[in-house]
């Protein structure tokens, strides 16, 4: 597939790294793509999903959020907030450069900020969420065994997939001061949840609560036995092909 390097600023004024898959012909329309906790946006999940749906025509936009990739800024000075204003200067990007984003599609943590900013992107028709905690606080769950650390003094390096991060007090206290129910309730944009049964690290609970606190159009795929990274090549090209054909409806 086509694909084109680009950046721009994000919620911090540092240049965040992003891609831009394109499909061979001329796009049915644009997508955005927020990545998982601490991952990037060449995770496979993502880059799979992303490649799968330029081949049934639709644009995507996939970035690193501030401090994750390849993109700028320090991790540890970021939040859940910084997160939706970081997808939020992506479609702001998208609009000015390309075309509006028709569609946002977010994975674990990323799926949380797609519900959280779809409301402050007007152009947006349809949201899909893939193994989304419906608590953004879920997250903090992985470094349960830090948090005294990170009260008594402020910070502390947590290591999440075999890899060091420093979380402040203010990732918490700005991450427990989301809820995401009453913004799930007045969406008005059509809502695709993908979610596994057998999802060891955000429980398929959560897919259950985002649903009922949806209003329809609504719909949910069970993904059967795939993991929460849809680490198998065909669990993502699944995933993405039923996007493809979910959003044609609302395109």
């Amino acid at each position: 597939m086509p694909s084109e390097r680009v950046e721009f600023p994000g919620a911090h004024h540092v240049m965040l790294a992003a891609r831009l898959d394109m499909p061979e012909a001329k796009p049915r329309a644009y997508a955005l793509f927020a990545h998982c906790f601490t991952c990037s946006k060449d995770v496979f999940a993502a880059s799979r999903i992303c490649s799968e749906l330029t081949e049934n025509g639709i644009a995507v936009l996939r970035f690193d959020f501030t401090g994750l990739g390849a993109s700028e800024g320090d991790f540890a000075n970021t939040n859940f907030s910084s997160n939706i204003a970081d997808l939020v200067a992506a479609a702001e990007w998208l609009a000015r450069e390309r075309e509006p984003a028709k569609v946002l599609i977010g994975h674990s943590l990323g799926g949380a900020a797609v519900l959280a900013a779809a409301g402050l992107v007007d152009s947006v028709r349809a949201v899909v969420t893939i193994a989304a905690p419906a608590d953004p606080a879920h997250v903090t769950k992985m470094f349960a065994d830090q948090r005294e650390e990170i009260d008594t003094f402020g910070e502390a390096e947590v290591h999440l997939v075999g890899r060091p991060f420093r979380i402040r007090k203010q990732f918490l206290d700005d991450i427990e001061s989301h809820r995401l129910e009453a913004q799930i309730s007045g969406l008005r944009r059509a809502l695709l949840v993908f979610h596994s049964p057998h999802d060891a690290t955000v429980g398929i609970e959560n897919a259950a609560r985002i649903f009922a606190a949806a209003k329809h159009p609504k719909s949910f795929i069970s993904l059967d036995d795939a993991d929460h990274l849809l680490t198998r090549k065909e669990d993502a090209v699944y995933v993405a092909r039923v996007i493809a054909a979910w959003t044609s409806r609302y395109l």
